[in-house]
């Protein structure tokens, strides 16, 4: 158990159970990336991957555990030998390595490995002893808790702890249970269970039903002394409770919640626009705390109450999640002085070639926008991060024609390692005109998985961000890039993640296959 009963400790499994969700694969460099932003944040615990899932998930989990310089580094496991074996190589280089391993407990996942009740005690017995002789800090999972039998759920608990789990995490696995009973649950087993007391009990609830955030934060009521949560909600089906949410309930209502957690909740913005990019997983606008919406007031009577007290409408402040507490009206006459200070107000940090890259395309949009918004600002900035890298093809210059009558046309001009080419080609519709240009003048195998376009800002006028996934022979790349026109956007994300592919490509002595134009269909 914690020291302090009233700490509560944040497992955040973005970069596992978030990553799950259909289409948010991120790319080595970006769980890496946001893995140094948990932990600077004050993650207590990252869930960094599944190693035994894939190399590339090993290779990430490892790296993560090397690199943290705070949080415990946590890889899932099944009930085997072979994947906690495979999961202590990878987490066994941190400086607080933790093996996290789990079977699923109710009378539907018994009949999957077709187990009696015996039979998977002895084997949780067996498991959880194996990881302990890994690693001090083991915790155990009996999935789908909240659907199994409570004599059955009690006993593998029990078992589970006398072999050496020093964390008992009790899932909701598919956003069942209810506020009420996930505190009963909870409270049950601390009460009746022999060594719960010496153990640090654990919360991951789904939203299913959307009731996460609350399930979790029961828990809590009832004993639980972490909760697994994600950056966004993001994960499996409807997602899981959000760090944002569990962290800001408990600052907010600390008079009947009287929780605390190490999270500098300063930082949440920044992490959560950063998550939405990387995973191509846009935040609704009305999403509690990081949503466009949460600060912002329509109504009349909301804009009147708001100017005599911001809190007549607003249970929190801004800045209280990195937001700056005054806007900077950004426009075609904003100097490099006000945009490097409306970036470090929204948490970027550039050096100066960057802040002058950014700053370009940023007179370019001022020039087009009759108002330059914060999103419109982030997705430059997240245009600039995404094309930080050896570019083998740069897009010099295209014309699209389009229209009712077709095939639509695209005329591009792209360099390739320096020498320019120039094409024709056409297409159904402007975007897929421009790909088969591109893949004209660059041929390849690669296959695109995910096109994905977003406004950033409302208007005709508004930045389209666009994201591309595109997979050959088991490598996956992403591009993400921002435009005012849609299919420019759409061909930079494209070459972006084709420049992707050839850098690891370049790495690896594999991956992206040069063809002739006449093999590809």
């Amino acid at each position: 158990m914690s020291n302090d009963e009233n700490r509560v400790l944040i497992f955040d499994t973005t970069l596992r159970d978030g990553e799950q969700s259909p289409g948010a694969t991120m790319s080595h460099q970006e769980k890496l990336e946001i893995a140094g932003l948990l932990d600077d944040m004050g993650v207590d615990i990252i869930e960094a991957g599944f190693p035994i899932a894939s190399e590339g998930d090993f290779a990430a989990v490892s790296e993560i555990a090397k690199n943290a310089k705070n949080a415990v580094i946590c890889g899932l496991s099944r009930a085997n030998f072979k994947d906690i074996d495979r999961c202590w190589e990878a987490v066994k280089h941190a400086k607080a390595p933790r093996i996290h391993t789990f079977i699923g407990t109710s009378p539907l996942h018994r009949a999957i490995p077709n187990l009696t009740m015996d039979e998977m005690a002895e084997r949780i017995h067996d498991t959880v002893t194996h990881a302990r002789n890994l690693c001090d800090d083991v915790q155990w999972s009996p999935m789908d808790a909240t659907r199994t039998e409570w004599e059955y759920l009690a006993r593998v608990v029990e078992i589970a702890i006398k072999a050496g789990a020093t964390t008992i995490n009790i899932p909701d696995t598919v956003g069942y249970t209810a506020p009420n009973e996930s505190a009963d649950l909870i409270r049950r087993l601390i009460a009746e269970v022999p060594g719960a007391d010496e153990v640090v009990f654990s919360t991951h609830c789904h939203n299913d039903l959307g009731m996460a955030t609350a399930n979790s934060l029961a828990a809590v009521a009832g004993g639980a002394r972490q909760i697994e949560c994600t950056i966004n909600g993001l994960g499996e089906r409807a997602g899981n409770t959000a760090l944002e949410e569990v962290v800001m309930a408990m600052k907010v209502r600390h008079d009947i919640m009287p929780y605390a957690t190490g999270i500098d909740s300063t930082k949440i913005m920044n992490i959560s626009r950063r998550v939405a990019t990387v995973s191509g997983f846009a935040v609704q606008f009305n999403k509690a705390i990081v949503g466009k919406n949460a600060f912002a007031h329509e109504s009349g009577i909301h804009q009147d109450g708001m100017l005599k007290n911001a809190e007549t409408f607003e249970i929190m402040r801004p800045e209280d999640v990195g937001l700056a507490e005054t806007n900077i009206v950004m426009g075609k006459h904003s100097g490099r002085a006000a945009l490097r200070s409306k970036l470090s107000d929204l948490g970027y940090h550039l050096a100066d070639n960057q802040l002058n890259d950014v700053f370009v395309r940023f007179k370019a949009l001022a020039d087009l926008k009759k108002e330059v918004f914060d999103d419109d600002l982030i997705a430059l900035v997240t245009d600039s991060t995404a094309t930080d890298q050896a570019d083998h093809l740069q897009l010099v210059s295209m014309t699209v024609v389009c229209g009712t009558e077709g095939p639509q046309r695209a005329t591009m001009t792209i360099s390739v390692d320096g020498r320019e080419t120039s094409v024709e080609a056409t297409g159904d519709g402007p975007v897929d005109a421009a790909f088969n240009a591109v893949k004209a003048i660059y041929p390849h195998h690669a296959v695109l998985q995910l096109y994905q376009v977003n406004a950033v800002t409302e208007g005709t006028d508004a930045q389209a961000t666009v994201s591309v996934r595109m997979e050959e022979e088991g490598r996956i790349a992403t591009g993400q890039s921002a435009d005012t026109d849609t299919v420019v956007a759409s061909v930079k994300a494209y070459v972006n993640a084709l420049n992707r592919l050839i850098v690891r490509r370049e790495k690896t002595g594999g991956g992206l296959r040069e063809v002739s134009y006449k093999d590809v269909s």
